[in-house]
């Protein structure tokens, strides 16, 4: 059950990485897109992939009377999903104002201060 699950995020990791390595943001984008859901599927997994009931104890009772989920990898679930929408938000915004300041999305063409027309720099000393 779990086997599957591996290789889907292998693929997913690996599509992230292979986006996130472009020279255009909105690749890079998309490959922090892919990379947080990987996160948040790799943090699913973890917490095994079993059907069992909520982990909630009884009243009357010290502990828990039969086999509960684990409530952990749910939060760090939620808590991952947060950080990578936030960090995805502020990427996104940080793209647009560079495309609106130099009229490009290429980030070879972004380097503002180190322009093609000024001599390389001395190599050694």
């Amino acid at each position: 059950m779990e086997v599957p699950f591996a290789l889907l995020i292998g693929i997913f990791f690996a599509a992230a990485v292979y986006l996130m390595l472009s020279k255009f943001l909105v690749r890079i984008l998309l490959g922090v897109a892919i990379l947080g859901n990987a996160v948040n599927l790799l943090l699913f997994t973890t917490g095994r992939i079993v059907r069992e009931v909520p982990p909630i104890i009884p009243a009357g009772a010290d502990h828990q009377v039969a086999v509960t989920a684990n409530p952990l990898p749910q939060a760090l679930i939620l808590t991952a999903i947060v950080i990578s929408f936030s960090f995805f938000a502020f990427l996104l915004v940080l793209s647009y104002r560079a495309f609106q300041d130099l009229g490009t999305d290429n980030a070879n063409e972004m380097r503002v201060a180190e322009p093609a027309t000024d001599p390389a720099p001395p190599t050694g000393y």
